[in-house]
């Protein structure tokens, strides 16, 4: 169902983990993984807003660039030693029925490389950032890449989608959600939806949306829980307790994303979430 994955990754923290997660995505679904890994070249800046004698900044620009070429150096080292770990072949060119992976590095400010090459695959995984806080990276890759998010905790170490619980409260989000993860919840074990009297207390239209995915072949059932005042923990605890692999869930909403990314449930689930979410804007 899916032949080519986007991830992009800068820099930081936990950034061996980060690839491990991303590249058992692939493995698991045997596709081809394009990652991103992109930064502004700090000489850029040192050439416009530095007013230095040319010999002191023919200098600095050659110690920078050493240490650019050692990042990325290290940053493949990583890369090749996940692989081999994972048994995935670095490749540009998809596998038949094998999972591949290879990276490109670009200069430049990376919100603009993420949607730009983000537009060319079938489903973009990105890690949560880190607190919760959304970056420009992180909303790049959900808001414009046209595409379905996978997003992953920043440490995953196990990838699986047998159990599956959908967040349903109603949004053209989370319609779309669950439409652009069908292929996926055909192939699932147990699919649940949980809801709740504030988004639908109509009994008929929670009967229409088992239905509809009957018509795919799928299996679900549903129940309402109580929410909490905190947006999203009631999702989340439904999930961690009734042992689910993937959450499907909206992305933002139509309150706007600044609003949301900051109070809403979201937030919460890009702060807290253990388990992997699968979201669309």
């Amino acid at each position: 169902m899916y032949k080519k994955m986007f991830f992009p990754i800068g820099g930081g923290d936990e950034l061996e983990h980060r690839l491990y997660g991303a590249m058992l995505v692939a493995k698991y679904f045997k596709v081809n993984l394009e990652i991103l890994k992109s930064q502004e070249n700090p000489n850029n800046k040192i050439s416009s807003t530095i007013q230095l004698p040319d010999y002191i900044k023919k200098e600095i620009e050659e110690v920078l660039k050493l240490q650019l070429e050692n990042e990325h150096q290290s940053f493949y080292d990583i890369l090749n030693k996940v692989a081999l770990d994972l048994d995935i072949k670095v490749s540009s060119k998809p596998l038949a029925n094998e999972a591949s992976v290879y990276a490109k590095t670009k200069d430049g400010l990376r919100s603009i490389l993420v949607e730009q090459a983000s537009k060319f695959c079938d489903l973009v995984v990105a890690s949560s950032p880190p607190s919760g806080i959304s970056t420009a990276t992180f909303e790049s890759a959900v808001l414009k890449s046209g595409k379905s998010v996978l997003m992953i905790p920043r440490i995953m170490r196990v990838f699986d989608t047998k159990n599956i619980i959908i967040g349903w409260n109603n949004s053209t989000e989370v319609s779309r959600s669950l439409t652009s993860s069908m292929d996926i919840l055909k192939q699932a074990q147990r699919v649940h939806i949980v809801t709740s009297k504030q988004y639908s207390s109509d009994l008929s239209n929670m009967n229409s949306l088992v239905s509809y995915l009957k018509c795919h072949d799928v299996d679900a059932s549903y129940e309402f829980i109580k929410t909490t005042r905190i947006p999203g923990q009631a999702l989340l605890n439904a999930s961690l307790d009734g042992n689910f692999d993937l959450i499907v869930a909206g992305a933002y909403g139509h309150k706007g994303l600044r609003e949301l990314m900051f109070g809403g449930a979201t937030r919460y689930l890009l702060e807290n979430s253990t388990l992997p979410v699968f979201m669309s804007h």
